[in-house]
């Protein structure tokens, strides 16, 4: 960070010399060996790595550098020089590294050995693997004899298919379904809405609709920092005649304009694809308005042609066939107000009727979306109302068309595919107990809310955290923080150091893992791992670099491990034979998924991916009524914010130089912000209105009526085009003003996108930068 932040305005394209300056950039001040950029060539190959940061599709035949900028610094920030080693954790206490903010954290290197947290000196030590297991094992034997219960199993985003069944498996037999993930921070409200609405918890879109769709509606999501080599098929898709349309709160470069990095001839002239040919800044929770302010455009032209004898615009032979609720949904919509609409959308009706006018004319139609639609107190309906407006005109089962939700870390939707959900029913606990030989536990684990108010209420003993940055990641930061050293035990597996490492429990143990990027080398040799993308592919992946260190263990070897020392031995269960040839894990995944993964061995490299079965694309509907079902939404408004003069409706946003909790650096090159991360962006009419400064230092507090404090101090006005009614801060910065309360309904996912609250001046002279 920078004393002085430098606040400008960027006028360039996504990608283009930006791009390629940023990358450069990185890996010159950093120390890259040369190795590591050789090694991008691999970077999402059939034949190379899988990328360690985005479950974006991997194409078929892909791109000379099938990698993007944040993948690319993702590679580097893994396989950085940079080390720390047990001489650095003697020479700080957690408490001065307490003080250390997330770059710095992660900056110290590659972890190396295994560590254990002694409270006397507040310092971590080296142990010896054999230790760690046996200490770990004793702690979680224990802890079981009481209540299994009290031990959550907590996965992020990264794991491969292999550890994450063998981790899910282990939960089992221990006991619980205990087993959150990173799925519950962001995409369960699509996960549960769609399944309600057209029977699968996944998106019905492949990478091949993008070449074949006529139009596409974006809703929060922004490819440009989260998914851009997304842009690739948004600007080959522009080029042959396809319209984009986004409903976004802010402007985000990658929806605006791209230059293509790989293409001399748009980097020599700088000649950018303009991406949207319409642009609507939406209020924060107000997509259902807007979508439904769409639905309502449709109805009305579907009423002018009918009058004027003709068959209507809507697709009243897929409706009839396919589809339950539509008429009920017909009449939800006749019944809204346009005032009401546009209140709530903060859009006029001009513009809710002009991208209607888009949906009209398009024969092939794609909703794409982001955490902008799933992080909100209605984030299932607004999800479920996306897909009524696609099935008004057939758009599901139909090439080039279908819900597209785009998820985050690289292989999330993949481990739920094989287990890790604390929802019972999405398991087969049948299969699992006629495979192991033992009585799975049945009734619902602990989401990661769940699991958070827990750790408060001081009902979970005993955290086990298989990647991620946990503490960081979570709403309530400040209680969180407050509660989690009184747990007995507290485990993490990662790769680097990171903030949630630096809270303990009693025991505590920081286990270091190989990355992705690594050969993984067990005994019958070097191994694949595999994991899932956005589209429902699976992948095989290889490591190309020599490990960091060789006191590491592969994820598969501690889930066994720690397996081992914990549950009674099983016949059934061959935790070293996985180990030692993760293709028999495989052939295991296989035999309890035999309709998802046949041939699984065989086909994992398959270029493009090995396809897992959507039904929803064949319109079959694995719903209760055997039909797509149109679902109301309670409110037009998805979002918490109380009503007040001075209530805002914060959304917590990510840089470009970030990748979920992991910061890369301090340069938000497309909004403008360099060298600092606490600020607060609010547009100039709001800045008068509320009587703040450009560049002026205040403080955010959360807006509600459980008498918890809830303040984020130090953040710097920034003046951006946001919606009136509307503010932005960074994530994970502004997580300590989420409520844990504050979720989406039937999924729990914290509402981050519209967090009611009110800024806090310094006093009568505001204090300014």
């Amino acid at each position: 960070m920078s004393e002085v932040p430098k606040i400008t305005t960027y006028t360039g394209a996504a990608g283009g010399w930006g791009s390629v300056k940023s990358l450069l950039r990185q890996a010159k001040e950093n120390g890259r060996p040369a190795s590591v950029i050789r090694g991008l060539a691999l970077q999402n190959k059939p034949d190379g790595f899988a990328c360690v940061s985005c479950a974006w599709a991997k194409p078929a035949k892909p791109h000379p550098a099938e990698f993007c900028e944040n993948g690319a610094k993702a590679t580097f920030w893994e396989l950085t020089p940079d080390r720390a080693t047990p001489e650095l954790f003697a020479k700080h206490t957690v408490e001065e590294m307490k003080g250390w903010d997330d770059y710095t954290l992660e900056r110290t290197g590659r972890l190396t050995h295994p560590m254990r947290y002694d409270a006397a000196t507040d310092r971590y030590v080296e142990t010896s693997w054999e230790d760690a297991f046996r200490a770990i094992g004793r702690e979680l034997k224990e802890i079981r004899a009481q209540d299994p219960k009290r031990t959550v199993f907590y996965a992020s985003g990264r794991a491969s298919l292999e550890t994450s069944y063998m981790y899910a498996l282990m939960a089992r037999l221990y006991g619980n379904n205990n087993l959150p993930d990173s799925s519950n921070m962001c995409h369960e409200s699509t996960s549960v809405g769609l399944a309600e609405s057209i029977g699968q918890p996944v998106g019905s879109v492949r990478l091949s609709d993008f070449d074949q769709a006529d139009a596409m509606f974006f809703f929060g999501q922004n490819p440009g920092s989260n998914s851009p080599r997304m842009l690739h098929q948004l600007q080959e898709a522009v080029q042959r005649g396809a319209r984009i349309v986004t409903f976004n709160p802010l402007k985000e470069r990658g929806l605006e304009r791209f230059v293509n990095p790989q293409s001399p001839l748009q980097m020599t002239v700088e000649h950018a694809t303009e991406i949207s040919c319409q642009y609507h800044q939406v209020k924060a929770g107000g997509d259902i308005a807007a979508i439904v302010g769409m639905a309502k455009a449709v109805i009305e032209a579907d009423d002018v042609d009918l009058a004027k004898g003709g068959s209507g615009v809507l697709d009243r032979e897929f409706l009839a066939e396919h589809t339950q609720g539509a008429q009920a949904f017909i009449d939800y919509v006749r019944a809204q107000e346009w005032s009401e609409l546009e209140r709530e959308s903060g859009l006029p009706r001009a513009a809710m009727t002009e991208a209607a006018g888009v949906y009209l004319t398009s024969k092939a139609v794609m909703g794409i979306y982001g955490m902008g639609l799933t992080q909100h107190k209605r984030g299932v309906e607004t999800v479920q109302v996306l897909v009524n407006l696609l099935m008004l005109r057939g758009n599901l089962g139909r090439d080039g068309a279908g819900i597209c939700p785009v998820r985050g870390h690289s292989n999330v939707q993949g481990q739920r595919t094989v287990g890790i959900a604390e929802k019972a029913h999405l398991v087969p606990l049948d299969r699992l107990a006629e495979l192991y030989d033992f009585e799975p536990p049945r009734e619902d684990g602990l989401s990661t809310v769940d699991a958070c108010q827990g750790i408060i209420d001081g009902t979970v003993d005993a955290f086990i955290g298989l990647g991620g940055n946990f503490l960081r990641a979570v709403p309530e930061q400040r209680l969180m923080e407050e509660h989690w050293p009184k747990m007995r035990l507290t485990v993490q597996v990662a790769t680097k150091l990171n903030r949630g490492h630096l809270f303990n429990g009693r025991v505590a143990y920081l286990l270091p893992c190989l990355g992705r990027t690594e050969i993984d080398r067990q005994a019958t040799g070097p191994q694949t791992v595999s994991m899932e993308d956005s589209t429902s592919c699976f992948h095989g992946s290889r490591g190309f670099h020599e490990p960091a260190s060789p006191h590491l263990l592969s994820e598969p070897r501690i889930v066994a491990e720690l397996a081992k020392s914990c549950l009674e031995p099983n016949p059934k269960v061959p935790w070293d034979g996985w180990v030692a040839n993760y293709a028999t894990a495989r052939d295991a995944i296989e035999a309890t998924y035999p309709d998802l993964f046949k041939d699984f061995n065989a086909r994992m490299h398959t270029p493009g991916g090995m396809e897992k079965p959507l039904p929803v694309r064949d319109r079959i509907w694995k719903t209760e009524s055997g039909k797509a079902e149109f679902k109301l939404p309670g409110a037009l408004s998805a979002s918490f914010a109380e009503d007040g003069p001075d209530v805002l409706r914060l959304m917590t946003l990510r840089s470009n130089d970030q990748f979920n909790t992991t910061v890369y650096g301090y340069d938000d090159r497309f909004r403008g912000v360099d060298g600092t991360r606490m600020v607060l962006f609010l547009n100039r009419k709001e800045m008068a209105r509320l009587g703040v400064r450009e560049a002026e230092i205040v403080s955010l507090e959360t807006v509600a009526d459980d008498n918890v404090e809830r303040r984020l101090d130090g953040l710097r006005v920034v003046p951006y085009d946001i919606p009136d009614g509307c503010t932005g801060a960074y994530y994970p910065e502004a997580n300590g003003l989420i409520p844990l309360w504050q979720h989406a309904e039937k999924s729990k996912v914290p509402a981050a996108k519209s967090v009611p609250v009110r800024i806090v001046r310094s006093g009568t002279q505001a204090e300014t930068a």
